[in-house]
């Protein structure tokens, strides 16, 4: 948590977004944090949520940035693998999105639905509804 708790809701609107970045951390143990010491479960949903999704748009628009090409040279990924998967983004597409909130794994999916170029409405929008049922529940759970 990098001692974001100690900054309160700011801090929680922060590491959310940080947390739906490429860094190797989850904000649960952070949500969870703030929430308790404020005692404001729906400026808690609404700040966490939205850092977190934040987060989230960024590593989707910079994935659409990445070419295959990238992909293959830096993360030594061939292009038949790439061609295999991405029938399944194809098959399931912005739906992915709602794995969005999943700690760790989530970012891959995000990163994948902005490298095979998903819809951008539809993906957003559903990453948004996955994020914030995520937090809905932890603040069902501790308040």
């Amino acid at each position: 948590m990098f001692g974001l708790e100690q900054w309160g809701l700011a801090g929680l609107f922060i590491g959310s977004f940080l947390a739906a970045t490429v860094l190797p951390f989850s904000s649960d143990a952070l949500y969870i944090a703030v929430l308790l010491a404020t005692k404001e479960p729906v400026s808690c949903l609404i700040l966490g949520t939205a850092g977190n999704w934040l987060g989230g748009v960024v590593t989707y628009y910079m994935a659409r940035l990445v070419k295959w090409e990238w992909v293959e040279k830096i993360f030594r990924v061939s292009h038949e693998k790439l061609e295999k998967q991405k029938p399944i983004i194809d098959k399931w597409g912005v739906w992915v999105a709602l794995l969005s909130w999943v700690p760790f794994i989530g970012d891959v999916f995000v990163l994948a639905l902005g490298f095979y170029r998903t819809p951008q409405v539809g993906t957003l929008l559903l990453m948004l509804v996955g994020k914030a049922a995520r937090f809905l529940v932890w603040s069902l759970l501790f308040t």
